[in-house]
């Protein structure tokens, strides 16, 4: 299997706008995570600076390095739930992230059709729309499976509050195991998913608008 990073002299355009896609979708779902908490009552993400679109700090360096070395990245923002206004309010913030890639895969996946249509042939432009909206949808679902680490675990748990008394080391390791899974055997089938999401969303637009 070759690293990703082979990208950038098999297919430059691809490797940056990959990066560019990645980056962006990231930082927007770190962000609202870090919004959300603090209009829930907790300021942490927000006095430690994660209300911005800063890569470096929302996902850090070595984020970025697997990024450009394996093509996959992540992010993190502190969140502490027993300062937030209610017992869901846990959910709410977990579920701001999920929601945003789900606006971004919209945006993205719109403008494609709209750009489309119109006759745009800058084939790099429309490869940056239809690849954000793809990874956006994708993000979406991979962030909400009821896995340890994941938006969707924290989701469910503040509905079943039992389930927050997993022990953290067996947490980090589901959600180590989890991902292994999915980058190396069910990616191709998230990826699956997410394409035809696409499609189905620009068929809908092409059955609204023609």
């Amino acid at each position: 299997m070759n690293l990703f990073i082979t990208q950038l002299f098999e297919d430059p355009q691809r490797f940056f706008i990959w990066l560019l896609v990645v980056i962006f979708s990231i930082c927007c779902h770190e962000f609202m995570h870090a919004w959300a908490a603090l209009k829930q009552g907790d300021p942490t993400a927000a006095d430690e600076g994660h209300l911005t679109l800063n890569p470096m700090k929302q996902m850090g360096p070595f984020s970025l390095v697997m990024l450009a070395v394996c093509g996959i990245a992540w992010g993190r923002v502190p969140v502490r739930p027993w300062q937030m206004r209610h017992r869901h309010s846990d959910a709410l913030v977990s579920l701001a992230g999920p929601a945003t890639n789900f606006g971004l895969f919209l945006i993205f996946g719109i403008l494609f059709y709209v750009c489309y249509r119109a006759g745009v042939e800058n084939q790099a432009a429309l490869m940056l729309l239809e690849l954000g909206s793809v990874l956006n949808i994708v993000l979406c679902l991979f962030n909400l499976l009821p896995v340890p680490g994941l938006d969707g675990f924290a989701i469910l748990k503040s509905f079943f509050p039992k389930l927050g008394e997993v022990n953290s080391e067996w947490s980090s390791g589901a959600f180590l195991v989890a991902f292994m899974l999915l980058f190396f055997v069910g990616f191709r089938y998230v990826a699956l998913a997410g394409g035809f999401m696409f499609y189905l969303l620009c068929g809908t637009l092409v059955g609204i608008f023609g």
